[in-house]
C-alpha cells in the first residue's frame, strides 16, 4: 500500500501550471492527493490530467480571518480522515493554513515550499503582519524548502527560521522545465512569419520584439518598463513592447499613466493571458523581466530555454538563471533607466543578442530540466519514508 502525501496550493491553477506533470510523475510511487480552491470544475480537470485524486477547499488569496479559520478546520479535517505521512504545500495562503492544519493533526512530516515572498515589498502595519503570519508558517513546518538560494539569504536575514529547517532542492525551481517543450527548433521560419502576420500582432519581418511574460502589475516592474519602452520607441527603430499577460487591478494595480500608454502606443501589443506562450517567445528577439521579486521565476527558465536573450533585475532566482553579459543581463530594480540602457545595448548589438540567446538554453538543460527537479523531490521523499520505516 502507496503512503499518502497531501499536496497544497491556495489556487487550483497552481496545482495546473506551477506544478504540472509532478503530481503525476510522484504518484507512481507515493500516493498523492491534490487540495485547492474549487473553481468551477477546474480542480477536477487537473486531477484528472494528473491522475491524482482532488478535494476541494476555499481558501482566499487575501487575509480574512474567518475563511482562513474554516479553511484550517476543514483541511484538519481531511488531514485526520486521509492520514498522510506528508502534507506538502506550496503558495503562501495555502501554506499557513495546511501547515497549522497539519502541526494540530500531527503529521510526521509537514513541508512547505517557498517561491517568492510577496512581503518583500510591504511596509508598516501590513509588513509586520505578513513577518507574523510567515513565522507562523515556518514554526508549523518540518522542512521548508526555498526555491532559490536567495530566498535562504532573506528567510535567514529575516529570521524566520534556523537554517537548518532550510534546503533548496537540486539547483533550485519547483518545478523546472520541460526543455523538449521549451525548444526553439519546434517553430521554423514559416510557423514565425504566419505567427508576426497575425492581425492581433501585425509585427512586420524586421520589426524587433522586446517581449513581457506575467501578470500586469506593479510589483513586475510593468510601471518601469513601458516609461522605459516609451525613451526607446521611435518611427525609425522598428520595435515593439509585447505584453503577454492579464492585469490584477485589485491587488496589484498599475499606474493610470502606465495604463494609459498601454493603450495608446501603438508599438505597445497586448494578449491578455495565453494558454501557450511558446509561440510568443519564438518570434521575440529579447526578454525584459524587471520584476521587484520573484521566487524562482519560470517565465525567465522558459525564455531562456527558447533562446532568448533575458534582462532581469537584481533579484533571487532571476540572478541565478541569468549570468550577466553571459546569457543575459541584469539591471537595479525599480530603475526605468536601467531598461532604457539595456533596451538600447541589445538594439546596437543585435547578432551578439544571438550568440547569448543559445547559452541561455544550454544553461537551462543543464541545470534545470524538469526530471532533475522531480527526481530531487521524489528523493526528498523516499528519504523521509525510509527515516519512518526504521
Amino acid at each position: 500500500m502507496k503512503e499518502k502525501i497531501l499536496r497544497v496550493t491556495t489556487v487550483p491553477m497552481s496545482l495546473a501550471s506551477l506544478l504540472k506533470g509532478q503530481l503525476k510523475y510522484v504518484s507512481e510511487h507515493f500516493e498523492v492527493i491534490g487540495i485547492s480552491s474549487p473553481e468551477d470544475g477546474f480542480l477536477e480537470d487537473v486531477g484528472k490530467r494528473e491522475n491524482v485524486k482532488v478535494i476541494p477547499v476555499e481558501m482566499t488569496r487575501k487575509i480574512t480571518p474567518v475563511k482562513d479559520l474554516i479553511a484550517v478546520y476543514k483541511l484538519y479535517k481531511i488531514i485526520k480522515k486521509e492520514k498522510p505521512f506528508i502534507v506538502h504545500s506550496h503558495t503562501p495562503k495555502a501554506g499557513t493554513l495546511s501547515m497549522f492544519a497539519a502541526f494540530l493533526a500531527k503529521t510526521p512530516h509537514r513541508l512547505h515550499t517557498i517561491a517568492g515572498l510577496p512581503l518583500v515589498e510591504a511596509t508598516g502595519f501590513k509588513r509586520f503582519v505578513l513577518n507574523a503570519v510567515e513565522k507562523l508558517t515556518y514554526s508549523c513546518a518540518t522542512k521548508i524548502y526555498p526555491n532559490s538560494y536567495g530566498l535562504v539569504d532573506i528567510i535567514l536575514e529575516n529570521k524566520f527560521t534556523s537554517k537548518n529547517k532550510l534546503k533548496v532542492l537540486a539547483n533550485g525551481s519547483s518545478n523546472g522545465i520541460d526543455t523538449t517543450h521549451f525548444d526553439p527548433e519546434l517553430y521554423d521560419d514559416f510557423f514565425k512569419k504566419e505567427m508576426r502576420s497575425k492581425e492581433q500582432l501585425c509585427l512586420s519581418d524586421d520589426d524587433y520584439v522586446f517581449i513581457y511574460v506575467g501578470r500586469l502589475v506593479k510589483d513586475k516592474g510593468v510601471n518601469e518598463l513601458i516609461k522605459a519602452f516609451n525613451l526607446v520607441d521611435n518611427p525609425q527603430n522598428n520595435i515593439k513592447l509585447l505584453l503577454v499577460g492579464w492585469y490584477e487591478n485589485d491587488l496589484d494595480p498599475l499606474s493610470p499613466e502606465t495604463e494609459a500608454s498601454i493603450k495608446s502606443n501603438k508599438n505597445i501589443i497586448t494578449t491578455g493571458w495565453v494558454a501557450d506562450v511558446r509561440p510568443y517567445f519564438s518570434i521575440a528577439n529579447a526578454l525584459i523581466f524587471p520584476s521587484y521579486r520573484e521566487g524562482f521565476p519560470n517565465v525567465v527558465l522558459q525564455a531562456a530555454a527558447m533562446g532568448l536573450t533575458c534582462v532581469v533585475t537584481d533579484i533571487n532566482g532571476c540572478n541565478e538563471v541569468i549570468k550577466n553579459g553571459e546569457n543575459g543581463y541584469i539591471i537595479p530594480t525599480k530603475n526605468h533607466k536601467a531598461i532604457y540602457d539595456k533596451m538600447r545595448f541589445l538594439l546596437n548589438n543585435k547578432e551578439n543578442v544571438k550568440v547569448m540567446g543559445k547559452k541561455s538554453r544550454s544553461i537551462v538543460v543543464e541545470k534545470y530540466e524538469q526530471k532533475i527537479v522531480w527526481s530531487a523531490i521524489l528523493e526528498e521523499y523516499q528519504n523521509l519514508k525510509n527515516k519512518k520505516n526504521k
